[in-house]
C-alpha cells in the first residue's frame, strides 16, 4: 500500500485568511453589523458557513440573505481577494519535495474544484498535486459528500496506506478525519482557526508553517533525508 500526503487548501496551503476576514466583514457591513478582528474569526470560524455566521450572532433572516443564490454574496466577494493570496510559507517546498520523492499529494477541500484548480495553475503547482477532492459547484457545496467520505473512497480506490498517510489542515475537522480513517494528523496554526481550538482537537503534531513539516515526514520515514 502506498503512502500519501493529504492537504486542506484554504488556510493550509493557500494563505487566504485575510481574504476570508475581509469577505466576512464585507458581509457584516451589508447587514449593518460591526466588523470583527482576526482573533474573533479564528475563535468562531466553522463550516458550513451558516454555522460560522450563526456563531457570530446572525439571525435566521440574515442567514437566509447570505445563503441566497448559492452563497453568491460570499463567493463573489471572496474569489477576487483569494486570487491575490500567496501560498503559505514552506508550502511550495513541501509539495515539490513530495513530487521529487514520488509521494502523492492530494488536496481535500470544502472549496469548489474549478477555482481551486485555477489557483493551482496560478501558483504553478498543479503538477505537484495528484488529485483535488472538493465540491463540484456552488450549488452542491456542503450538500453532497463530506471531505472525510471523499477521502475514504479515494484511499480505498487507490490503495493508500492509512498508517503512512498524513493529513495537514488548519481546522479540527482534519484531525477528526485522521482519527476516523487511521491517518497521521498535522494541524497548522495561522489559518482559519485559533491555536487553542487546534490543540483541543489533539492532533498528532502541531506546526506553525510547512517548513516544520519536513523533519516530521523525514522522521516518520515518508521522506528520505536529503
Amino acid at each position: 500500500m502506498k503512502p500519501a500526503l493529504v492537504f486542506d487548501w484554504n488556510g493550509t496551503l493557500l494563505d487566504d485568511t485575510d481574504a476570508l476576514l475581509q469577505t466576512t466583514n464585507t458581509i457584516l457591513d451589508r447587514l449593518g453589523r460591526a466588523a470583527i478582528d482576526m482573533q474573533t474569526l479564528r475563535d468562531h470560524f466553522d463550516v458550513p458557513l451558516s454555522l460560522f455566521f450563526r456563531n457570530l450572532g446572525m439571525s435566521e433572516r440574515e442567514l437566509e440573505t447570505v445563503d441566497s443564490h448559492d452563497s453568491a454574496i460570499f463567493h463573489d466577494t471572496y474569489e477576487p481577494l483569494a486570487s491575490k493570496a500567496e501560498l503559505r510559507e514552506g508550502a511550495r517546498r513541501i509539495l515539490e519535495t513530495a513530487r521529487q520523492q514520488d509521494v502523492s499529494s492530494i488536496i481535500v477541500s470544502n472549496h469548489i474544484v474549478e477555482p481551486l484548480i485555477t489557483q493551482l495553475r496560478r501558483h504553478r503547482i498543479e503538477d505537484c498535486v495528484a488529485k483535488v477532492l472538493a465540491f463540484e459547484s456552488r450549488a452542491t457545496q456542503f450538500k453532497s459528500m463530506s471531505k472525510g467520505e471523499r477521502l475514504r473512497l479515494y484511499m480505498r480506490a487507490n490503495d493508500l496506506n492509512p498508517s503512512s498517510t498524513f493529513i495537514v489542515g488548519d481546522m479540527p475537522v482534519e484531525t477528526d478525519i485522521a482519527r476516523d480513517l487511521g491517518l497521521v494528523s498535522v494541524a497548522i496554526t495561522g489559518g482559519f482557526v485559533s491555536e487553542t481550538r487546534l490543540r483541543a482537537a489533539q492532533p498528532d503534531y502541531l506546526i506553525e508553517d510547512h517548513h516544520k513539516l519536513l523533519p516530521i515526514l523525514q522522521e516518520r520515514g515518508l521522506f528520505q533525508h536529503s
